[in-house]
């Protein structure tokens, strides 16, 4: 039996670096980045899965970004209960009959012995039981706005394949749900969120998105209309990112919420909800890893800085004695002190393949011209940067790191985007992986038209903007002034 070298035996299945090119198999690549990068691994109980620490500490970083941005906007966080009675369903149709083939239901055995027969639902989402709630707290015009987030889990039993992050039976996210005395007010905060959903994916995940109106087909079940952020990953499909929904008055009217205004006369008043979920982690994967494995904006990386040093033989103490140091001054970063006793070729590629923003690396040569060598995740490049400043030219190259991943995605997604004046080319464009603009009349139609004649392609979301000038409906010619993006979407 041939015996296994030193850099075989260094690497469990688990560590090997990814064996299919993104290029060439998109699909495959994502699931081996996910799981050789410790991101998520499979559970036993189909459709749910097991979110890692690497990737449960971009999910904190994300909280921890978007709730400080929330609570400026007068959001506060409450929690509401897991189960949910079914008869809060039924109390508005056009949202039960939406989400009712998702719902995992639970009858209590005990409840059933005693008579009570009702069934409890897992919760796909929280409107329901927080409703219930708002109508005992809110009487007067004095109680709105009312404005209440949720950090939770949901569940909705998908009948499609799933995919790790990207659709799961099981997901965490955070919903919002606010109340207003007026339809403008409502009207400008259900867009003001979707804002911060845009500005949170360029600023920290840095991914640009398509902002836009849903189609009806398309909106949240319940909703007066959808408003959506859609990334666009490499392979051309759109992928939903977050959503704000106008309410409208028919939540408020099904469980009885009203309000006294000032002068005393009762009204209905106008709810939004919004939300973004673990989604993002598996966009982030998406959108900036590459051949070697996952790519991390430094915004959201936990470990920003790996050290590792170059242990040559008499000299291992001078060299780890450094990297101490080093780390030491760069503790802001979180970095980690990798002295294990594996290779440093292996040691690269496993920091590689997590994605870890910067590598330092530190051997007897550096010690001796007072100078590191540092590597960029993103480029690869390799840089000798003195120790005197070395803090603050990691901040600096962190906060380059960034901006040049936006830029490199903001190309890709601009790219993937074409306009089309009718069928043929709107064909030829889902063919090619892109997403199209394209004139739309907006009939339920038309938009099946579209998914029956490209194989599958829908209708992603409608740009806030009206276009200026009119067009013809790619589907009937009918002339228009909307337009509509249109792809391939998970």
């Amino acid at each position: 039996m041939q015996k296994k070298s030193k850099e075989q035996e260094q690497k469990p299945k688990s560590q090997e670096g990814l064996t299919v090119k993104k290029e060439e198999n998109f699909s495959e690549w994502y699931n081996q980045v996910v799981q050789k990068a410790e991101l998520a691994d499979y559970s036993d109980v189909k459709g749910f899965m097991v979110i890692r620490p690497n990737a449960y500490s971009i999910w904190e970083a994300i909280q921890s970004y978007l709730d400080k941005r929330i609570k400026l906007l007068g959001v506060r966080n409450a929690y509401f209960p897991l189960l949910i009675p079914e008869s809060f369903f039924k109390r508005e149709a056009e949202h039960a009959q939406g989400f009712t083939p998702e719902v995992a239901w639970i009858a209590n055995k005990n409840d059933q012995e005693h008579g009570k027969t009702e069934r409890l639902a897992i919760r796909p989402t929280s409107e329901t039981i927080i409703y219930d709630s708002y109508s005992k707290w809110i009487r007067s015009w004095r109680d709105l706005p009312l404005r209440i987030n949720q950090w939770c889990n949901v569940v909705r039993w998908e009948t499609r394949a799933t995919r790790l992050f990207l659709r799961t039976r099981e997901f965490l996210w955070q919903e919002g749900h606010c109340v207003y005395s007026s339809k403008g007010e409502c009207d400008k905060e259900t867009l003001q969120f979707l804002e911060e959903y845009k500005k949170m994916c360029k600023e920290i995940l840095a991914i640009p998105v398509l902002a836009g109106r849903k189609t009806d087909n398309e909106k949240f079940s319940g909703a007066l209309y959808t408003l959506s952020i859609e990334g666009i990953m490499p392979d051309g499909k759109a992928l939903q990112l977050g959503t704000s929904h106008n309410l409208g008055q028919g939540f408020a009217k099904s469980f009885n919420i009203s309000f006294l205004d000032k002068n005393g006369k009762s009204g209905v008043p106008w709810q939004n909800s919004w939300g973004v979920s673990t989604r993002l982690i598996g966009a982030v994967a998406m959108a900036h890893g590459d051949d070697r494995g996952l790519i991390l904006p430094p915004k959201v990386a936990y470990n920003k800085v790996v050290v590792i040093p170059l242990l040559f033989k008499g000299k291992e103490e001078k060299v780890l004695a450094k990297a101490k140091e080093i780390s030491k001054e760069l503790e802001s970063f979180n970095p980690i002190l990798d002295d294990r006793d594996n290779t440093p070729g292996w040691k690269f590629s496993e920091h590689e393949l997590k994605g870890i923003p910067i590598r330092i690396e530190i051997g007897p040569k550096d010690i001796e011209k007072r100078q590191v060598t540092i590597v960029r995740r993103d480029t690869g490049k390799k840089l000798e940067i003195k120790e005197a400043g070395i803090k603050k030219e990691v901040e600096n190259l962190l906060n380059d790191i960034q901006d040049s991943l936006f830029k490199k995605a903001k190309k890709s997604f601009d790219e993937k985007i074409t306009q089309v004046k009718d069928m043929p080319e709107l064909k030829r464009a889902i063919t090619s992986q892109k997403v199209a603009l394209a004139f739309f009349c907006e009939s339920s139609k038309c938009e099946e038209d579209i998914k029956e004649k490209t194989d599958g392609a829908k209708a992603i979301n409608m740009p806030l903007e009206k276009m200026k000038k009119q067009g013809k409906c790619v589907v009937c010619n009918k002339k228009v002034t909307e337009v509509v993006y249109i792809g391939k979407s998970y």
